[in-house]
């Protein structure tokens, strides 16, 4: 298996599952709409700013976050699917 480590600013999100339907109806995959929101498991070390000094990011591994619907770049590893996000990218850390 191998490790991802996200560069600057960016982090690597694991989706939430998806939910039933509370009215007991099955979509197709194709007809739901993924999940906005996920846990981050992996943090890059932060932006450089304009005086080349690293500024940390204000997300952690195991926060959960909200995201935008087509936000970030999906990528796939031993059936799992993860998102790679900019900070940037997401919305809000929910508690």
């Amino acid at each position: 298996m191998t490790k991802l480590k996200p560069l600057g600013n960016r982090v690597v999100v694991k989706r939430s599952k998806k939910e039933t339907s509370k009215g007991g109806i099955l979509l197709p995959d194709s007809a739901q709409e993924k999940p906005r929101e996920g846990e981050v498991i992996a943090a890059g070390p932060g932006k450089r700013n304009e005086n080349g000094q690293v500024e940390t990011l204000g997300i952690k591994v195991g926060d959960r976050v909200l995201f935008g619907s087509y936000a970030g770049t999906e990528y796939k590893q031993d059936d799992e699917e993860y998102l790679i996000l900019s900070e940037d990218d997401i919305l809000g850390v929910l508690s």
